[in-house]
């Protein structure tokens, strides 16, 4: 589906970002039996922007979109994941583009209750759940390469914290997150 948010944001650089109002992805975790987390990733497909590489399912903001508006819309569109069955913990900002164009890449991060289910549309060719410590092996997109250093789980935590039983993600700070066990 195109929206009105598609579109290239040309840098002062030179570089391209694709979002006429910025762009958003959605950093969905989900507990895999051990307890542990598992990332939902898309493998992008050849023809797109980075193809062949992994990354967040994530898009273009259209005018109208908050990003995580955006993060969510595009996790429906890519992977099948329904909007009801996540619970949003928080938004970071990962890459900032400033000049006389301004741009900006918003990572939704995103608990679900359990593995859910994919269905993959055209832009990707394949979904999988990942466990959060073989992330870095995988060929990753460079934005989201970039950006995995400060949104990865740095802590677990066990135990109820803060009225919050997991498990889930929960942030220690802005953009700092650890994931809570029961």
């Amino acid at each position: 589906m195109r929206g009105d948010g598609d579109g290239w944001v040309v840098a002062d650089t030179g570089a391209r970002f694709w979002g006429r109002f910025g762009a958003a992805g959605l950093l969905l975790r989900a507990p895999l039996a051990s307890g542990q987390p598992a990332v939902l990733l898309q493998h992008r497909a050849w023809w797109s922007h980075q193809g062949g590489t992994w990354a967040l399912p994530g898009g273009a903001r259209d005018s109208h979109e908050s990003a995580e508006q955006a993060a969510v819309r595009e996790a429906a569109e890519e992977a099948g994941i329904e909007p009801g069955a996540m619970t949003i913990r928080s938004s970071v900002v990962t890459k900032r583009i400033d000049g006389q164009a301004h741009w900006t890449y918003t990572t939704v991060v995103a608990d679900a209750p359990e593995l859910l289910p994919t269905e993959a549309n055209h832009e990707s060719t394949e979904l999988r759940w990942v466990p959060e410590e073989k992330i870095e092996g995988m060929r990753l997109h460079p934005g989201f390469k970039s950006a995995w250093p400060l949104l990865r789980v740095v802590a677990t935590l066990q135990g109820a914290s803060n009225g919050f039983s997991g498990p889930g993600t929960v942030e220690l700070e802005p953009g700092r997150f650890a994931w809570q066990l029961p």
